[in-house]
């Protein structure tokens, strides 16, 4: 049977295409870039202003999807009121002048609460902002909000038992994926044009792909981790969710500190390796046909792939990621609470959690499940071996990323998807069957970029990932900009044959 309608991806493509058609003057917030953000302002056909007015419409009429636990609507508009004074005088207080931006829950931003989704926090309000929203805000940015996550970012849903579930943002009973959705669903209709968020295990890339959005965990330490509720030192890291790659070499620049060092990246010759085992096992079918689609054109394109594996992946991987995070978290938490909320403790916060989820696992970790002797093993030797893994592979196989799906199936409805979710007819487990193919990079610390790649029959997006070396992270986004014009080109012919 032959249908003409559009995936969801497909539909914002056609959105682009007919707009420069017509050369509507009014500009739609619908995943609107940074880069076209700043190019109508600089044109006068929009100002920061009138797009944070339209972002807070957008608020308003999608408050059903909760993605925001705190809006601030008056700090916003005095920001968006003086970069515009500014503007008029061809002033500019950096490179993200003007541009509205959310802010997961669990970041700092000095005036506005801080929640972590979780009840305990609820009225710890901090009087410095951390270090990434120093940058964000040097360059020019305005804070529109804190977004909704998952409790105490130990979740993969968002689904959210204080503040509400996020809901996804092209089927609002589906889950947007975690930790960071309520980021993801903001920028994907609207109520931002960029966003940050946390990713400890995927909680950036889940949510970026099950959204339609580019999601960049950079490698550990890129940027500052001060000012976090943090629940792994090893593991956290800041990523920037957006509607395309060059918004987030944008952000890397701002958030790194570092000059713009944008590198050109030819297809013709660059070398992915494709390991088909562990990443490719058990996916559902309409993303292994389009990641398999993807594959075919990168080759036709020039790029060379290697089908080589990552031996034992799943084995050294199983080992690693839970007991970090469990150990880190019982030291993180009483330290953080130390200083910023010294009248709670672990117990009382323990109490508090409105998850039993989030709260069977806290008290793991505050049991001390995971010994010393095991979380030292894990520091000093498998960890390390997981690393020298894949340095071993980008090294000896000579290929500058790997690529695969980033995650194995698109979203499933938030009722019953609490324990177990549908993939290819069998219940698995949900946490762990969404971080499958996002973990490992986490784990061993080297940077992911997620790329929305296509959607379901229903309309629900998924990306495909793609990992570089440790410290790669300006090549991997120059990679991930060629991949995604690849993608888009592809939109674009399929778009222009439906409509004949």
């Amino acid at each position: 049977m032959v249908t003409n309608k559009l995936s969801a991806n497909e539909d914002y493509i056609k959105m682009k295409i007919d707009s420069e058609k017509t050369k509507n003057t009014e500009i739609s917030m619908n995943k609107l870039s940074i880069n076209e953000a700043l190019t109508q302002m600089s044109i006068g056909s929009l100002t920061s202003e009138k797009m944070l007015k339209q972002a807070l419409i957008r608020i308003d009429q999608n408050s059903d999807r909760h993605a925001f636990i705190t809006v601030d609507r008056e700090g916003a508009l005095k920001q968006a009121t003086h970069c515009d004074s500014l503007r008029t005088k061809s002033e500019y207080i950096g490179p993200l002048h003007g541009i509205i931006i959310a802010i997961k829950d669990n970041i700092h931003v000095a005036g506005l609460p801080n929640t972590a989704g979780t009840p305990a926090f609820s009225n710890f309000i901090p009087s410095e902002d951390s270090p990434v929203i120093g940058r964000l805000k040097k360059a020019g940015a305005i804070i529109i909000g804190k977004t909704n996550m998952h409790e105490l970012a130990y979740g993969i849903t968002s689904d959210n038992k204080a503040f509400g579930s996020v809901g996804n943002a092209i089927l609002g009973n589906y889950i947007a994926g975690g930790s960071s959705g309520g980021t993801a669903t903001a920028v994907a209709l609207g109520m931002a044009v960029a966003g940050l968020g946390t990713d400890t295990g995927g909680s950036v890339r889940i949510p970026a792909s099950l959204n339609g959005l580019v999601g960049f965990r950079p490698s550990v330490g890129r940027y500052p981790s001060e000012g976090l509720t943090s629940i792994s030192h090893t593991r956290d890291t800041v990523g920037p969710i957006v509607s395309c790659v060059r918004d987030a070499q944008l952000l890397d620049t701002v958030l790194s500190g570092e000059p713009d060092k944008t590198e050109e990246i030819s297809l013709r010759g660059l070398r992915l390796g494709v390991p088909r085992e562990y990443f490719y096992d058990n996916i559902e079918p309409i993303i292994a046909q389009k990641t398999e689609l993807l594959l075919a054109q990168l080759q036709d394109a020039g790029v060379e792939l290697v089908y080589t594996d990552l031996e034992n992946i799943g084995e050294l991987n199983a080992q690693v990621g839970f007991p970090i995070v469990l150990c880190e978290t019982k030291k993180l938490l009483s330290a953080y609470l130390k200083l910023n909320l010294p009248t709670e403790t672990l117990d009382s916060l323990l109490e508090k959690i409105a998850d039993p989820n989030v709260k069977g696992i806290m008290q793991m970790a505050i049991n001390g499940n995971i010994t010393k002797q095991v979380y030292d093993d894990v520091i000093e030797r498998i960890r390390p071996d997981m690393q020298q893994l894949y340095s071993t592979y980008f090294t000896t196989n000579k290929v500058d990323a790997i690529i695969f799906p980033t995650t194995l199936l698109s979203a499933r409805p938030i009722k019953g998807s609490e324990e177990t979710v549908e993939l290819n007819g069998i219940q698995t487990p949900t946490f762990p069957t969404y971080i499958h193919n996002t973990d490992p990079a986490s784990n061993v610390g080297i940077p992911g970029l997620s790329i929305p790649l296509s959607s379901t029959a229903e309309g629900l997006p998924f990306g495909v990932e793609i990992n570089g070396p440790i410290n790669s992270d300006r090549r991997l986004l120059a990679i991930g900009l060629q991949i995604e014009n690849i993608i888009q080109k592809a939109m674009r012919r399929s778009i222009e044959t439906k409509g004949e």
